[in-house]
């Protein structure tokens, strides 16, 4: 239950930055409160998982998701660079989110 607490929070916080993109710096109230709202939920499903899983693990792998999915939102929707070098650091970042994961169960 704790992975699945994890995974949602950092979901959540995809979720978080990508609204705050939306939000034109503050000045756009619906992004700007779904961004907050997200954060705040995240923030709750971290604590929650942490109960379970060690503080490093789970932030690490909680800022990964956070991170792999951003970078890849930022690719799909904002046409960020997909170059090789940048796909593959960030599989790189996945790689360690999984075997975190691993050695954890």
């Amino acid at each position: 239950m704790a992975w699945t607490l994890l995974f949602a929070a950092g979901i959540l916080e995809i979720a978080m930055a990508a609204s705050l993109k939306y939000s034109k710096g503050w000045t756009r109230f619906e992004p700007s409160a779904l961004g907050i709202g997200a954060a705040i939920a995240s923030f709750y499903l971290l604590t929650l998982a942490l109960r379970d899983l060690p503080i490093g693990t789970a932030y690490a792998v909680w800022t990964g998701i956070g991170t792999v999915g951003v970078a890849l939102i930022g690719i799909v929707m904002f046409g960020e660079s997909a170059s090789s070098i940048r796909l593959a650091l960030i599989g790189l970042i996945l790689a360690g989110m999984i075997g975190l994961k691993l050695i954890e169960t």
